[in-house]
């Protein structure tokens, strides 16, 4: 029963691989896939043909079997190796495989070559052991080739699928002949309905299947490499201790033991060396890729280390080094920045050099002027051109770790320089190295300017603060002088008078007290910061501007008990521009009017005049706006600092104004019920 599925299900398998390969001998593109699609095809067949005919565990249909795998194998490298044909890597990647299936085929020809019962037991073991190899490293690769296929190219992945399927009970078969399971013929028997069923699936795969171009990116690549050659060393360590098996005799366990312990101890102890690393990171982009370096890659990277604090390189200018040192595997640098016309040390970043020379101007003009990487080794050699060599400060050429200097120029101007460590895989620099380096260092030389262009800003913006703060106070202080020399005058007249004495020195009092918080203000050295608002009595505080500029001018107060939110000393500020506004503005004996009223759920404080009034275009465009005024020696500044305190207290200021008629400003605040409802 078994011998008849066996015969009847790898017979149709064989039909189907036979009728798609003279479908598509038929059909012929002109393109590699093809072709070697076509003797895949071809080749599988007559492995199904042999299974069925011969026996699978003939020489002849292992070797078909090893055929087979090395024909589907150069499909696939086909498929990914398509208009690539610089790129070695992926070669490497396949003829690997390769080998292990053509291992597996000369040691199925080596059981028939008479050896003793030991021997051939080996043998056998071994050739199952690669077959098994070859069957894991065939899923891995089919399993990279299908993340490389995008998802409108159906056909290529049902292809993929496939021979995933065919892959995958090989290895079930495989593994059931290794361990001696007793289910190996149904194992057999599913493998040639399995097959059957690929060859379906092919037939589907080859008609949704258009251009059969497809590439494998640098990672997958560099992935499928690492996982073959650790399929190849976790068989050969197999295979080490199936040969143990049959020659150590009563030892074998300690052999077998120290075998295991042995691979596994020198593949971590070469994994965790990091000049063998780097040898095989070079080797391997220097033999296998048309590129030395993964510029996709690589570029997120420098951006990401640019971008992100890292340990070790927090700070901008440390990141700096870090970004371009990781571009060459340097282990450290060392940053030199522009100061005037000389080079001086910024930041380290694992500089290992005892000393760091002082600045340097020689350095720094060759390198603003030939903005040219440097190496330090051809300096030291004295094969440098004479500028290179004439340039590069003495304690730079006795660190014999330093390897490279790398300007940094931005805009045509010279930001700094980064000395790049030596790697731990010495080379010479090349025209990629240099290429990447030029423009990683303009990238590095726009980020260390955008950072001095920050703290520029910031240093900006403390002036600004600063001057807008001493704009206000001389804006005070000239209602202050007003005030002041009104006094002086009038003293001039009215000396003799006890209540004018006694009014005049009230208005010294409070002027000098003025002065004294314009001068606390003034000397803050940030931003005044928000404080709660309080509740207020605005007739309080509307009597005592009142009161206070009476000596001045004629002012009445129409005020009755309401309550706001805001703050008393701002409200006060604000009531004492509005009203010196209105003093300048009207004549002599036109009187000014303070009101209060409450208008819904706020409080509006009115100051009115009659004074010559504004035009409706200015009050619009420009009486708001810093150092605009319609007064010959006015700052500009009273009503666009009257504005900005009210916002800060949630209030509004609003304004009314004819020309020759007068002009009233509004001040709305929250009004709340009364002191204690308030607190």
């Amino acid at each position: 029963m078994i011998t008849t599925l066996i015969l009847w299900s790898y017979a149709l398998a064989a039909l189907l691989f036979g009728a798609l390969a003279l479908t598509q001998v038929r059909q012929p593109s002109g393109q590699w896939p093809h072709a070697a699609f076509v003797v895949a095809l071809a080749t599988t067949s007559l492995w199904a043909l042999a299974v069925a005919g011969i026996d699978t565990r003939d020489v002849a249909t292992r070797i078909v079997a090893s055929a087979r795998d090395i024909a589907w194998l150069g499909f696939m490298l086909a498929l990914v190796r398509r208009d690539r044909a610089g790129n070695y890597a992926l070669g490497a990647v396949y003829f690997v495989v390769m080998a292990l299936a053509g291992t597996a085929a000369m040691l199925a020809v080596a059981v028939r070559m008479g050896l003793d019962a030991e021997a051939l037991t080996a043998v056998e073991s071994a050739r199952v052991v690669f077959r098994m190899m070859s069957a894991v490293s065939g899923l891995v690769l089919v399993h990279h080739l299908y993340q490389a296929a995008p998802p409108s190219r159906g056909g290529i992945r049902l292809v993929v699928l496939a021979l995933a399927a065919m892959w995958g009970v090989d290895l079930l078969v495989s593994a059931g002949v290794y361990f001696d399971m007793r289910w190996m013929p149904a194992a057999i028997v599913v493998r040639g309905i399995v097959m059957t069923g690929v060859a379906a699936l092919l037939v589907v795969g080859v008609h949704r299947s258009g251009d059969w171009t497809l590439a494998l990116s640098r990672p997958i690549t560099v992935r499928a490499l690492s996982t073959v050659a650790l399929i190849l060393y976790a068989g050969l360590t197999a295979l080490a201790t199936s040969i143990a098996a049959s020659y150590a005799g009563s030892y074998v366990r300690v052999a077998q033991t120290a075998i295991v312990f042995g691979a596994t101890a020198g593949a971590l102890a070469m994994l965790s060396t990091p000049w063998l690393r780097a040898w095989t990171k070079v080797k391997v982009a220097k033999h296998l890729f048309r590129h030395r370096y993964d510029y996709r890659a690589e570029w997120q990277r420098f951006t990401d280390t640019l971008g992100k604090p890292a340990a070790g390189a927090d700070t901008l200018h440390a990141r700096v080094v870090k970004s371009i040192a990781d571009l060459t595997d340097s282990p450290g640098g060392l940053l030199l920045v522009a100061d005037g016309v000389s080079l001086g040390p910024e930041a380290m970043w694992n500089w290992d050099c005892a000393a760091t020379g002082p600045q340097d101007d020689t350095l720094a003009r060759f390198l603003a002027r030939d903005a040219r990487i440097i190496e330090l080794d051809r300096v030291r050699a004295g094969t440098a051109p004479a500028e290179d060599m004439a340039s590069v400060p003495g304690w730079l050429q006795d660190c014999l770790d330093a390897w490279a200097i790398v300007p940094l120029i931005h805009g045509g101007a010279l930001v700094g320089a980064i000395v790049l460590a030596r790697p731990p895989v010495d080379r010479a620099l090349d025209w990629e190295d240099f290429d990447l380096l030029r423009v990683a260092g303009r990238q590095a030389a726009s980020y260390l300017a955008e950072g001095r262009a920050h703290a520029a800003l910031a240093d900006a913006a403390r002036f600004d603060e600063f001057n807008r703060r001493f704009a206000f106070i001389l804006h005070d202080i000239k209602n202050l002088v007003s005030q002041l020399t009104l006094v002086a005058r009038n003293a001039e007249r009215h000396a003799d008078n006890p209540e004018f004495r006694v009014d005049m020195v009230a208005t010294l009092k409070d002027s000098s007290d003025r002065m004294n918080v314009l001068l606390a203000r003034l000397s803050q050295h940030g931003p005044v910061r928000g404080e709660p608002l309080q509740p207020l009595d605005v007739a309080a505080i509307v009597e005592r501007v009142a009161a206070s500029r009476r000596g001045q001018h004629p002012i009445a107060a129409r005020a009755a008990s309401v309550f706001v939110l805001g703050h008393a000393a701002r409200l006060e500020q604000v009531l004492g521009h509005l009203v010196q506004n209105a003093i300048e503005a009207s004549d002599a004996d036109a009187p000014i009017l303070l009101s209060v009223e409450t208008v819904g759920d706020r409080v509006a404080v009115d100051v009115i005049d009659h004074g010559s009034g504004m035009a409706p275009g200015f009050v619009r465009d420009q009486l708001f706006r810093p150092f605009v005024s319609s007064k010959p020696t006015g700052f500009g500044i009273g009503a666009f600092e009257a504005r900005q305190l009210v916002h800060a207290m949630g209030g509004a200021l609003d304004v009314t104004s004819r020309e020759g008629e007068g002009t009233r400003f509004r001040v709305l605040l929250p009004a709340v019920a009364s002191l204690e409802a308030a607190a």
